[in-house]
């Protein structure tokens, strides 16, 4: 999952008006959509995302807590679910927010029961169950979506169009929080992997779009604490990243600066409003479940970022 945004101070945002929900401009119907997971994401992104559409409709939900799903079920007017495939009976699409061993599970089973995914990074804990994953998508040709979250912000999107037109000798970049520190968002799996596994898909990510494909990657360091990597990418650049979610900053601090020959180019999130990432993600997703055509950020996407993971602290 992704790093901590807001929660709303009263819970999930208020019910949309009742009626029956507006089409898409394309003027196809809502995309169905059940929501796995009840947890503080689910709450502050998934499930309002979702339901604000109009390209999406979120038509059930379903968690291991019975509670918890019938919580954002009545918030939003619609079904708690009393299991994964209750939930797969009332939608064509499922979009998971739950810990990465339950995604790789689950996942498997939506994919096999023809569902398009809308997946968290990573895929799962460990690459053999993120393989089996992207395996069960390609298997049962469905459409599938990871959450990147800093990809579909416009600054971000602009700042790997210029890195595409950038000579690049080396960079640095970072990703650092304190969200492991306390708080609904330092939940056990982030507390026993750490940062690498939580916040390496999306620096990773990052560097392998903006400089080029990662050819060798090392860590060193606690990724609990601080961990350091070197990324040694096919054109012969080569970029540093330091991730941490257990330093105590003002906010979340996401930063890449690649240089060369012609300058610096830099990208930082300080100033973004990471709300904008929302009616992007759910418009491409939509879009990808109605044409059949996924974009780059699919499963396969997750693997790779998988991938490299392992080949880090390999």
């Amino acid at each position: 999952m992704n790093s901590p945004a807001p929660l709303p101070a009263s819970g999930p945002a208020p019910l949309p008006a009742s009626g029956p929900a507006p089409l898409p401009a394309s003027g196809q119907a809502p995309v169905r959509v059940g929501l796995i997971g009840a947890g503080p994401w689910a709450r502050a992104m998934h499930a309002r995302m979702i339901a604000a559409g109009p390209e999406t409709r979120l038509t059930a939900v379903w968690a291991r807590r019975s509670e918890a799903a019938q919580e954002i079920a009545d918030a939003y007017g619609t079904l708690a679910a009393g299991s994964p495939e209750e939930l797969f009976d009332q939608c064509e699409a499922v979009a998971f927010a739950v810990p990465p061993a339950v995604q790789a599970e689950l996942a498997v089973r939506a994919a096999k029961a023809g569902k398009a995914v809308l997946l968290e990074k990573p895929l799962g804990p460990d690459l053999a169950s993120a393989r089996a994953v992207a395996d069960a998508v390609a298997e049962a040709g469905v459409v599938s979506q990871m959450v990147l979250t800093k990809r579909y912000h416009p600054v971000t999107r602009d700042f790997l169009r210029r890195a595409r037109d950038t000579e690049v000798v080396g960079a640095r970049s970072c990703y650092l929080h304190g969200a492991f520190l306390g708080g609904e968002f330092a939940t056990g799996w982030r507390l026993e992997q750490g940062a690498l596994l939580d916040l390496g898909p999306h620096l990773i990510d990052l560097l392998d779009a903006a400089i080029g494909p990662i050819t060798a990657i090392r860590a060193t360091g606690d990724p609990r604490r601080w961990v350091e990597l070197t990324c040694e990418h096919e054109n012969g650049a080569v970029s540093q990243a330091s991730l941490s979610g257990s330093v105590n900053l003002p906010k979340a601090r996401t930063r890449v600066e690649l240089l060369g020959p012609g300058g610096e180019l830099t990208y930082d999130t300080a100033g973004i409003d990471h709300e904008e990432c929302w009616p992007i993600l759910r418009a491409e997703f939509a879009e990808a479940v109605r044409t059949g055509r996924p974009g780059e950020l699919d499963a396969a996407r997750g693997l790779r970022l998988q991938e490299l993971i392992e080949a880090a602290v390999r």
